[in-house]
């Protein structure tokens, strides 16, 4: 057993991780990849037919390359700020649970995961720490690609103090880098 730090992982690890993207689970702050048994996990999945649709939740959902996931407003190029050229920023978008419910526990407002318009949301990882890496949602391999701020429009469809409250907290922009079936449950780790 090796001497473990304040980090919750020994000294002789610590200079081999200092870029790995890392989470926070029962106060300690740990490498994503190097811990698989802390549970990075998805825990929705939604996605809307068009921009004016309610977000349906769903048990799995395909991925599909340089157009998103099928069913939701972007995969189809009808979303709200969908652009006449496919994006990848546009694909996948992730929300972290945690970040959601502290905006509700702080503002008093019935705030919820469909509020948010986001695709995923995930429990245990810090998705700020993606922008720019690549990594694993189940079998399906993404690009983290930047911030997904809040807006306007998700102001005027919820709550108008969204704007202030989910900065740098309203999630991540991403590209889907191969093919396959997301999953409620599936496990979050960095590409290798």
């Amino acid at each position: 057993m090796l001497p473990v730090n304040g980090f919750g992982m020994s000294a002789q690890l610590l200079h081999v991780v200092p870029r790995l993207p890392w989470i926070r689970s029962a106060g300690v702050f740990r490498p994503l990849s190097l811990f698989p048994f802390i549970m990075s996990r998805v825990t929705q999945i939604l996605t809307a037919e068009s921009p004016t649709s309610e977000m349906r939740p769903r048990a799995e959902v395909r991925a599909v390359p340089g157009k998103g996931l099928e069913g939701d407003r972007y995969f189809s190029g009808t979303g709200t700020f969908s652009p006449k050229s496919r994006n990848p920023d546009y694909e996948i978008t992730f929300i972290e649970q945690e970040k959601i419910e502290k905006f509700a526990r702080e503002s008093n407002f019935p705030f919820t995961s469909r509020h948010t318009r986001r695709n995923i949301v995930t429990e245990g990882v810090s998705l700020n720490d993606l922008v720019g890496r690549e990594f694993y949602v189940g079998e399906v391999r993404i690009r983290g690609i930047r911030l997904c701020e809040p807006c306007n429009y998700l102001a005027k469809i919820s709550f108008p103090e969204t704007l202030k409250g989910l900065v740098h907290k309203g999630g991540l922009r991403a590209q889907v880098l191969s093919e396959g079936l997301i999953r409620v449950g599936d496990t979050i780790r960095a590409a290798e």
